[in-house]
């Protein structure tokens, strides 16, 4: 219940969903007796969608999040083990076109197989199942693995969650999968937006980690040149709202020991 709830609620607080819902509202008041107060309803709607795609709203709210842990901290010698977490694996299409396809988080994937080859002596744990709450077919980490392979990484070094839906379940279920049960020295890698509710769930499970935050979705927004900045805001402030809505959900069922974990 508390995945298929999570679910649920990522999937109401959307900004699509948002803008949609809001969209049908004022239309059913502009053909209600009402009209004049769903025309007044969607002129906020469109002036509001308009100033958080001109305006730099998006970047300066992602930002806050994805700085909350430094980039690239200084790493020990010894390292026992990486952790990536899955979401950027599209296990139905992978599973469709009988390879791995990944999404605008593959740099989860590309960064983990650069660590495992600077520290040879470290475990590569990936964790991530199906996050399809109708269908449990098609897992991440079956097509995770065969591309660490083809990136360098041994097999044997190789530590596959297939059972994970969500960040909670990633923590649990590679804690019970790693060798050490989570008392060594282990890297986190994921996205820098994802980053502080994935420590905040490690931490609970009485995991220290070390974060490595990639897939950076601010900096360079200034640049005009680039057309579809506007529809990306968009796109990057659903991602960014996710998370904000996550980490409160995540605090109020006690995953996390703070709304937003930092260093």
């Amino acid at each position: 219940m508390d995945y298929l709830a999570s679910k649920l609620l990522g999937l109401l607080t959307t900004s699509g969903t948002l803008l949609m819902l809001s969209l049908l509202i004022g239309t059913a008041l502009l053909w209600s007796r009402r009209w004049q107060r769903g025309r007044t309803f969607l002129s906020i709607v469109v002036l509001t969608v308009a100033s958080l795609t001109f305006l730099p709203v998006q970047p300066a709210i992602t930002g806050v999040v994805e700085n909350r842990f430094p980039q690239a901290p200084k790493l020990p010698d010894h390292i026992d083990g990486i952790i990536i977490l899955g979401g950027m694996i599209r296990p139905a299409v992978s599973q469709a076109r009988g390879r791995p396809t990944v999404n605008d988080a593959a740099e989860r994937l590309i960064e983990g197989a650069r660590l495992a080859h600077l520290h040879p002596e470290a475990k590569v744990l990936f964790t991530g199942g199906s996050a399809d709450p109708l269908s449990t077919a098609a897992r991440e980490s079956d097509f995770a693995g065969r591309a660490l392979q083809d990136m360098g990484v041994d097999e044997s070094r190789l530590l596959l969650e297939t059972r994970s839906r969500n960040t909670y379940e990633n923590a649990l279920f590679s804690k019970e999968l790693a060798p050490d049960h989570g008392q060594g020295t282990w890297i986190l890698v994921t996205s820098a937006l994802h980053m502080p509710r994935s420590v905040g769930v490690f931490r609970q499970m009485g995991w220290t980690v070390i974060p490595w935050p990639v897939n950076y979705l601010t900096g360079g927004e200034q640049e005009w040149a680039n057309e579809d900045v506007p529809i990306e805001r968009l796109y990057f402030l659903s991602r960014t709202l996710h998370e904000l809505v996550g980490m409160a959900y995540y605090r109020a069922r006690g995953w996390t020991g703070a709304l937003f974990p930092g260093p």
